[in-house]
């Protein structure tokens, strides 16, 4: 899995108090009763945390019916959009 991967299970976990156990890469934020409002704070949160200075990661980039992975992934190309090539 990609660092973007493993830093947004540690935040889930350590910042938002999901068991651990419950997270993986095809499950899915619905199966964690994770709805769109904390989905919106779990997106600015990893932005802080992941994306640096002068990134922004969209509030409704991902849903609540996204996979932890796809929500890694969809965060990482922002990341890497952003960033000056």
């Amino acid at each position: 899995m990609s660092d973007v991967y493993e830093r947004l299970v540690d935040l889930l976990v350590t910042r938002f108090e999901v068991d651990s156990e419950a997270v993986g890469p095809d499950v899915v934020f619905e199966d964690l009763e994770l709805d769109s409002l904390f989905l919106v704070e779990l997106l600015l949160v990893a932005q802080s945390e992941l994306a640096g200075p002068g990134v922004r990661i969209s509030e409704d980039l991902v849903s609540p019916s996204d996979t932890v992975r796809r929500a890694a992934e969809l965060i990482e190309r922002q990341i890497t959009a952003a960033s000056p090539s």
